[in-house]
């Protein structure tokens, strides 16, 4: 006889919408260009907050914490380094914003 199962179901999903990301992703692309660029960690902030705030893990609601004057400063300190290290650092980039953004995910 095989193993009784013993599966746990886990009450996770993302409840956003479609016409809200579309939404939120416009808003981002229209700050970002009226700025030429200077606050797109704000519109990058706005979109994650977004996902998160929307995103339930074994049925607890995630947080954001960030904000985009606390990623202008990193934001200005990564790309310093990649002008330094003539772009090399930008393989980096991606890895160090993802973990300034798990740095401010939290459960509510």
């Amino acid at each position: 006889m095989g193993q009784p199962s013993h599966r746990v179901e886990l009450n996770s999903y993302f409840d956003g919408g479609l016409l809200q990301f579309i939404g939120w992703n416009i808003l981002g692309a229209l700050i970002t260009t009226c700025t030429l660029g200077i606050c797109y960690p704000w519109s990058l902030t706005m979109i994650y907050r977004w996902k998160t705030e929307h995103t339930v893990v074994d049925g607890r609601r995630l947080r954001f914490d960030g904000t985009a004057l606390g990623l202008f400063g990193n934001w200005i300190k990564w790309w310093l380094l990649c002008l330094i290290t003539l772009g090399i650092y930008g393989f980096w980039l991606f890895i160090s914003l993802e973990k300034w953004k798990v740095k401010h995910t939290t459960f509510r």
